[in-house]
């Protein structure tokens, strides 16, 4: 039987990541993208280079929640069934208080809450039947807030509390997890080197992590950890024991 997984957010960065990895360890993968269809492409064409018909691209606007259950029937239909959902797609900008406005707060709920939510449950009858998992990627400001961030760390921390939730839920036909990264990919176009200084400076391990961190992380929850469930996997080298 065919193991497939559905990757939202993964045509680039951590998302594209966890894809080579699961693609490497035998899943047929149903490639999420938004906007990046170019790069999504790309990563389609390379791994299929690599095992024929093995990636498919699937586009949506994720945010449009009335949508997701086609999206998700879509997915399962690649490969007759689906074993794994990363809910790995994500906005994130800075919302000072004060400023923020009800439609940032409704897109960064939708995008890092919201889509999981609905997607997961969309996903239940596919997983459930093959016994699978769930695997959110989070944030260490979920629990350790980042000044200015605050809409997105609202947002995070109820995605730390759904993973807890539909562990419960769901158990014992679909184990729930998540991951939470630390200073792994920088934001793009951030220029601002003081301050990547600094954050490396409370940093046990003294350096950035690498997006195959959070893949290796995300690869052990679905593949190698089958009494695991309801668990947020910290990977940050360590950051969090001072901040």
């Amino acid at each position: 039987m065919t193991k497939s997984a559905l990757v939202t957010g993964a045509a680039r960065r951590i998302g594209a990541e966890i894809v080579r990895r699961l693609h490497a360890a035998g899943y047929h993968i149903v490639l999420h993208y938004h906007r990046s269809a170019a790069d999504a492409e790309a990563l389609c064409s390379e791994l299929n280079a690599v095992r024929e018909d093995s990636v498919r691209l699937l586009q949506a606007d994720l945010r449009k929640t009335g949508r997701l259950n086609e999206f998700v029937q879509q997915a399962a239909a690649a490969w007759g069934g689906l074993d794994v959902l990363v809910n790995n797609a994500s906005a994130f900008y800075p919302t000072p208080l004060g400023t923020v406005t009800e439609g940032q707060w409704n897109d960064l709920l939708d995008s890092n809450l919201k889509a999981p939510f609905f997607l997961a449950q969309a996903s239940v009858p596919y997983l459930s039947e093959r016994k699978g998992c769930i695997v959110n990627i989070g944030d260490i400001y979920a629990d350790r807030p980042l000044e200015n961030y605050i809409v997105y760390c609202v947002a995070k921390a109820g995605l730390a509390a759904m993973t807890r939730a539909l562990a419960k839920e769901l158990a014992p036909d679909i184990r729930v997890n998540g991951v939470a990264p630390g200073a792994i990919l920088w934001p793009e176009h951030d220029t601002d080197y003081a301050k990547k200084a600094e954050i490396l400076t409370r940093i046990p391990m003294k350096r950035a992590g690498e997006a195959s961190d959070i893949a290796k992380a995300a690869l052990f929850l679905v593949a190698n950890a089958p009494y695991v469930t309801g668990q947020i996997l910290v990977v940050d080298g360590g950051r969090s024991l001072f901040i």
